[in-house]
């Protein structure tokens, strides 16, 4: 078997599980329906913020509440020490 027809094989099953996995999350059953209603009445109910995005530094947890020059608390040209950093983009001015 020559490694071209390896490679097919392999990438025509990825492409078949890929299908799978869009068909399987477009099955709702209706427990997931009323656990996911139970969820969203529970957040309405307790007033919760926006979904943290990532989990390291505290100026990119929630971008709604982060103070826009605490990414450069060390001085102005700091290294970024965290790799979601660097996913951000910096605050537009005029923006907030």
């Amino acid at each position: 078997m020559r490694k071209s027809d390896q490679f097919f094989i392999l990438l025509f099953s990825l492409i078949v599980l890929f299908v799978v996995s869009i068909v399987d999350t477009s099955q709702h059953d209706q427990e997931e329906i009323t656990r996911l209603d139970r969820t969203r009445a529970l957040v309405s109910q307790l007033g919760l913020s926006d979904p943290a995005l990532f989990t390291e530094a505290r100026y990119t947890r929630h971008l709604s509440q982060a103070d826009l020059h605490s990414a450069f608390q060390d001085h102005p040209m700091a290294m970024e020490h965290f790799p979601s950093g660097s996913l951000l983009l910096p605050p537009q001015p005029g923006l907030k």
